[in-house]
């Protein structure tokens, strides 16, 4: 539907990309004028809905069938037939979850600090964001159809 139009009317991609760029532009402005970052003040600390959504998150990864088709996928062709398999599926499946336990642990370390920095430095986080949004604006402005 609107994907077709878009693709073979010149003036109606033209339209949408310059209305799209003026919404990024006015996020940005706002953004650069606002007095606050935050709507609202976030808590810090875990309450009783982080550890439930925690819960959930580690019941649907042990529920996902992508990872048991990755394990039978990928991890058989590292597998000697001729020793015994499963103790090396259950050595390869633990290195998987040690590695994907210290990555997460890492990307969540750096995370909170990085939040917590950014909390000390909201008048940056501020015109940080507001300058994004308008280049990105800019940039689909100017952005030519290929």
């Amino acid at each position: 539907g609107l994907s077709a139009i878009l693709a073979t009317s010149t003036t109606a991609f033209t339209i949408v990309k310059l209305v799209g760029a003026a919404y990024l532009i006015v996020i940005g402005v706002r953004a650069l004028l606002s007095r606050s970052m935050l709507p609202t003040e976030i808590a810090v600390g875990a309450d009783p809905a982080t550890y439930a959504a925690f819960r959930r998150g580690i019941i649907t990864n042990l529920l996902n069938p992508k990872v048991a088709l990755f394990f039978l996928a990928f991890l058989p062709q590292f597998v000697d037939p001729t020793r015994t398999v499963w103790t090396q599926v259950l050595v390869l499946g633990l290195t998987f979850v040690v590695l994907g336990f210290l990555t997460d642990g890492l990307y969540a370390v750096t995370a909170g600090t990085l939040a917590r920095w950014l909390r000390q430095r909201r008048r940056f986080l501020r015109y940080a964001s507001g300058s994004v949004f308008i280049g990105l604006g800019v940039s689909a402005a100017l952005a030519k159809r290929s």
